[in-house]
C-alpha cells in the first residue's frame, strides 16, 4: 500500500518538474510579473463566468435591480434644480398632511385623560389596555399607529393592574410623530 502512494507522489512531483521545466523551455519572451497576473486574473474571471454562467438557478429579476441613486442637478441645469425643488415641496406637504396638528394633539390628550383607568399612582394618570383601544378608534386615522399592542407593550413597566402612563403615552407619541422635523411647534396645555 504504502509503495503505490509514494508512487503516485512521486509521479505528480514528476510532472510537476516536467511542467515547469517545459514552460521554462518554452520560445519566446519571458513575461513580466504584471502579465503573469493579468493573464491569471483573465483566465480567472473568464472560467468563473463560465461556471457562473452554467448554473440554472440564475434569477432574471438580478438584472431589473432599480436604480437607487441620482446625482444633483448642476448649477446650470435649471429645469431639473426646479423640477427637485417642486418634488420636494409636494412630498413635505404630503408629509405635512399625514403629522398631528395641534388640535389632534390636545383632542389626544383629553381623550387619554377622560379615559384613564383609577387608581392613580401618585399623581400619574394611567390608562389599561382596554381603555387604550377606546381612545385609538376615538382618536382618528391619523393616530392609529400609535394604538398597537406593540405600543403598549413597549411603554409597560412594572404596574399590578397591566396599564401604562398616559404621560409616557403621550410623551412617546410626540417623539415619533416627526413633527420636530419639519419645524412645526405645537402649544398644547396639560392641566
Amino acid at each position: 500500500m504504502r509503495g503505490g502512494w509514494s508512487g503516485r507522489w512521486i509521479r505528480g512531483m514528476e510532472w510537476r518538474q516536467a511542467l515547469k521545466g517545459r514552460l521554462a523551455a518554452r520560445p519566446g519572451t519571458k513575461k513580466s510579473e504584471q502579465e503573469l497576473k493579468d493573464e491569471e486574473m483573465e483566465l480567472f474571471t473568464k472560467y468563473y463566468m463560465e461556471w457562473k454562467g452554467g448554473r440554472k438557478s440564475f434569477n432574471i429579476s438580478y438584472l431589473n435591480i432599480p436604480r437607487f441613486y441620482y446625482r444633483l442637478p448642476a448649477e446650470d441645469e435649471i429645469l431639473l434644480q426646479k423640477l427637485r425643488e417642486e418634488s420636494r415641496a409636494v412630498f413635505l406637504q404630503r408629509k405635512s398632511r399625514e403629522l398631528l396638528d395641534n388640535e389632534e394633539l390636545q383632542n389626544l390628550w383629553f381623550l387619554l385623560d377622560k379615559h384613564q383607568t383609577l387608581p392613580m399612582i401618585g399623581e400619574e394618570a394611567m390608562i389599561n389596555y382596554e381603555n387604550f383601544l377606546k381612545v385609538g378608534e376615538k382618536a382618528g386615522p391619523k393616530c392609529k399607529q400609535f394604538f398597537t399592542a406593540k405600543v403598549f407593550a413597549k411603554l409597560l413597566h412594572n404596574d399590578p393592574y397591566g396599564r401604562i402612563s398616559i404621560m409616557q403615552f403621550f410623551n412617546y407619541v410626540m417623539r415619533k410623530e416627526p413633527t420636530a422635523l419639519l419645524g412645526k411647534q405645537y402649544f398644547i396645555i396639560l392641566e
